[in-house]
């Protein structure tokens, strides 16, 4: 019996820190491995070039990336969880940043909830449900350049 709560409590103290990694996935050591740099900022037209429309998905920004567009104050955050890094962030009817291709790329507002930079298209709309946490669900959709189809994304957003 003693046996296993001493068990019990080396495993659960070897957990403790396990939600404290700030890599994005959690997938480094943070306090080994060199903060990220800045993903390269451009627009759409050089960010995709040449790179084929099935292989574009967004992708997470990591903190680097967010102070490198200007932080989130004042804007709207989009992420695929709940929990997660952010995917886009935006300023309605005025400008957007999505993370493809291991790119930030800026975008214009173009209508309600509608983004563009050159071809790449950026939709969203506000879903009548919320996460586990209380965010308010929202729905992307992604229409790389020359695509034939679109990407459609359901995730979470915050306004601050």
């Amino acid at each position: 019996m003693r046996m296993n709560l001493l068990l019990a409590t080396g495993l659960s103290a070897a957990l403790v820190a396990c939600n404290q990694n700030t890599a994005i996935g959690n997938d480094r050591e943070a306090h080994l491995d060199p903060p990220a740099e800045a993903s390269p900022i451009e627009p759409a037209s050089s960010a995709l070039r040449n790179i084929a429309t099935a292989l574009v998905k967004p992708e997470t920004m990591s903190a680097a990336d967010i102070a490198a567009i200007g932080g989130t104050s004042g804007r709207c955050v989009y992420s695929l969880t709940e929990v997660g890094f952010p995917t886009v962030i935006y300023e309605p009817g005025a400008q957007a940043f999505v993370k493809l291709n291991g790119t930030l790329i800026p975008m214009q507002a173009a209508g309600p909830d509608r983004f563009t930079s050159g071809e790449l298209l950026l939709t969203m709309r506000t879903l009548d449900d919320e996460g586990d946490a209380g965010l308010q669900s929202q729905e992307i959709i992604i229409v790389p350049p020359g695509a034939g189809d679109e990407l459609g994304y359901r995730g979470y957003t915050t306004c601050g």
